[in-house]
């Protein structure tokens, strides 16, 4: 068997291993920055979701992205993947599906985010499975399947739209229909603060998620021949950095007090942002592309709290904004060296074009992202009652209301019961 191929193998193999393990920390980020009263619900939730979301993929999913006899919309072959080598691919195939159920995981997680702290789990159970089979499927075959956008030279190396504004625009479905945790805005439209119970679980959270990028990002090539997967994650460690600072300097500036959530908050902004351009632009962009994204992921955050959007862990800001900033970045940086999908961007003499197809590609991805995410929670808000736990179960917890047990129990339970935990 060709080294090569092997070596392509063992490189995706564990890129997918770290795109995985950023599972755990979304876990840690998202029960960092919400109340512990719901931190066993959000850590067995998002384990629950990534298996359910994995059985979909399996099913249909990979199929709708890369599967062959399709249209501009969909594919249409690969279902109940077999494990058979897909022809002409210079890797395992099965490692190239793991790799991709890998980025199917990480989109729905985002996409839940917008759920926390008030929905029933009957609703994250619905909301997987269409999610996994209907909107993330249908928009990754669009731009990395070879779909209508694809065709059009869309460039997303590895996923600022497909994964990181599909999950947003999901989140932002589900953040109106839910509407904001008890508590959260007065009767005269100003905002209160929800404080995360745990700072250090968020930071940890930040920096797992930030080592699990070089798998999205660098493993993305999906090859180790030329060498090009260092130069990815040069531009992916850059992004990130410029990103914490930035978001650092404007909160200090701002609030006279440098946020620690702002801050880390804004290293994730700049993964986001680097992830659809980092195989395209030169370095020296990657800092200003992740500069600009921690500078917006402080001013949007702001931007939804006064529109009374109750987002409890910024999915919309940090994926959402950074994410469409990250995908129109192309069209102004691409080089002409580096742009192997489409053309240069406006500043190395590629004009409007493909600033215009990334806009594009930003505007019916984000489009149906939404609409469909918020036609399948009318539904199952009719299906189910209701999305929202009752006022009594949210004030209760999560962890209590929903799984009948405490994430921490030493310190809700009464003493006698302490003594037997």
């Amino acid at each position: 068997m060709d080294v090569i191929f092997l070596m392509n193998s063992l490189w995706v193999m564990l890129g997918a291993i770290l795109v995985i393990f950023m599972l755990g920390g979304f876990i840690l980020l998202e029960a960092g920055s919400t109340r512990m009263k719901n931190a066993g619900h959000i850590a067995g939730k998002t384990i629950f979701t990534f298996g359910l979301a994995s059985l979909v993929f399996w099913a249909v999913g990979f199929g709708f992205i890369f599967g062959d006899n399709g249209n501009f919309l969909v594919g249409l072959s690969q279902f109940f993947y077999s494990g058979a080598q897909i022809e002409g691919m210079n890797l395992s195939s099965t490692v190239f599906f793991v790799f991709q159920l890998a980025f199917a995981g990480i989109a729905i997680t985002i996409a839940l985010g917008g759920f926390a702290e008030r929905a029933k789990l009957s609703v994250y159970l619905i909301f997987t499975v269409l999610f996994s089979a209907l909107i993330y499927p249908v928009i990754a075959h669009w731009i990395w399947g070879g779909g209508w956008l694809a065709e059009h030279g869309k460039q997303d190396f590895a996923g600022s739209t497909v994964v990181h504004l599909t999950g947003a625009m999901a989140a932002l479905a589900a953040t109106i229909l839910l509407k904001p945790r008890i508590g959260k805005f007065n009767k005269d439209g100003s905002a209160n603060n929800i404080y995360g119970h745990n700072q250090v679980f968020t930071a940890l959270g930040v920096l797992v998620l930030w080592v699990g990028w070089f798998g999205f990002n660098a493993g993305s090539t999906v090859a180790v021949d030329d060498g090009f997967f260092g130069y990815v994650a040069l531009n992916t460690n850059l992004a990130a950095a410029a990103g914490s600072v930035s978001a650092l300097l404007i909160s200090w500036i701002v609030l006279g007090k440098s946020d620690v959530p702002t801050m880390l908050n804004g290293a994730l902004a700049g993964l986001v942002a680097i992830t659809a351009s980092c195989a395209f632009v030169d370095t020296w962009a990657a800092v200003v592309i992740g500069f600009i994204a921690g500078l917006l992921v402080f001013y949007s955050a702001r931007f939804f709290e006064k529109r009374k959007i109750d987002d409890p862990i910024y999915a919309l800001s940090v994926h959402g904004v950074a994410g469409v900033w990250g995908t129109l970045s192309t069209g102004f940086f691409a080089t002409p060296e580096l742009a192997t999908v489409g053309l240069p961007g406006l500043f190395y003499g590629g004009g409007f074009t493909q600033l215009g197809v990334q806009f594009m590609g930003v505007a019916v991805s984000g489009a149906y992202a939404f609409a469909v995410s918020f036609v399948i929670l009318l539904l199952a808000k009719k299906l189910l009652n209701g999305l929202r736990v009752t006022e009594e179960e949210e004030i209760m917890g999560l962890d209590l209301s929903e799984h009948g047990s405490y994430g921490y129990p030493e310190v809700f339970l009464p003493k006698d019961e302490k003594l037997n935990a």
